[in-house]
């Protein structure tokens, strides 16, 4: 009879195994592409602007502007092995990238406002089809949406405070053309002049006209008072530009699809090089995120603006 310690099936010598462990930080990086700098813990603030359906009758445009000073964090964990898509019309592709976990809550309030767990991958450039290197986001949210945006990334130096363009926050007849960003628009809940039941009231500290028109007026304003007021320099930033223009989707519950159905997004993240006063560098990310709800024969921007600090 063969003694137990001898055996493997009874806990005996096993045969030897190789472990794999996590590949360099510079491996990794270079993995990353323009992702590089994403895994970490960041922190900052933020703003939203979303026309939400009223059916109470209280409204008689049958939305509701709902308006929030926020709170964000986002946790980026690098995924440390490759993700293997199989080809039959090419050879493999190995993808990178990172999960994340995007938590806001109200900047005044504290009150939970939104969960996303998704990723960002870093895509190589295919034969089948043809098509160059990309990036793509894809995130789930509790109201019953799971979305994938696709597109690409710039890098570039930055010479005073970074250029961003104009937002469009104007609702428009579903199927037609959005209106010029400088158009005025006729519903009173985006007039702060107008007084009305339909808006968040009374506003949160700091909104004015100026940023409901753009709430890039936000982004704007925080570059220039760190180069202003805080001495700072931009050095670098790296664009992440991805939507559902071109590739991906968004797929939603039946009731979001009858009620406030959201079929495109599209957002830019900045990740930002700045030197401080001192002399030390740190990164922090802008971002801009247009999803469109359709209801009532009408488009309405869903538009959400943060800028955040990697903490660590």
């Amino acid at each position: 009879m063969t003694n137990a310690t001898q055996s493997p099936k009874l806990g005996g010598h096993k045969p030897h195994t190789q472990l794999r462990g996590v590949p360099s930080h510079k491996t990794t990086a270079d993995r990353l592409g323009a992702l590089k700098n994403l895994p970490g813990f960041w922190e900052g603030t933020g703003f939203s602007l979303i026309a939400r359906p009223e059916f109470s009758g209280r409204s008689a445009n049958g939305f509701f502007l709902q308006i929030n000073n926020l709170h964000e964090t986002i946790e980026f964990t690098t995924i440390g092995s490759p993700v293997l898509n199989r080809g039959s019309a090419q050879q493999d592709i190995a993808i990178y990238g990172v999960t994340y976990l995007h938590r806001v809550t109200d900047g005044e309030t504290g009150g939970a406002l939104h969960i996303e767990p998704g990723m960002w991958l870093n895509v190589p450039a295919t034969t089948a089809p043809q098509a160059d290197a990309s990036i793509a986001r894809l995130g789930t949210i509790p109201h019953g949406n799971a979305f994938c945006t696709v597109g690409f990334s710039v890098t570039e130096a930055i010479h005073g405070q970074p250029e961003i363009p104009p937002a469009n926050i104007l609702p428009f007849a579903t199927g037609t053309a959005p209106p010029p960003p400088d158009t005025k628009s006729s519903f009173a809940e985006y007039d702060l002049s107008m007084p009305t039941e339909s808006r968040t009231t009374p506003l949160p500290p700091g909104i004015t006209q100026a940023i409901i028109d753009d709430p890039h007026q936000l982004l704007r304003d925080t570059c220039a008072q760190q180069i202003n007021a805080q001495g700072c320099t931009f050095v670098e930033r790296t664009l992440l530009i991805t939507s559902t223009s071109k590739a991906g989707g968004i797929a939603n519950i039946p009731f979001i699809s009858s009620n406030a159905n959201a079929l495109d997004m599209e957002s830019v993240f900045a990740i930002q090089t700045i030197v401080d006063s001192t002399g030390n560098e740190f990164l922090q990310m802008q971002y801009s995120q247009v999803a469109m709800l359709n209801f009532r024969g009408m488009s309405f921007p869903h538009i959400t603006v943060g800028t955040l600090v990697k903490a660590f």
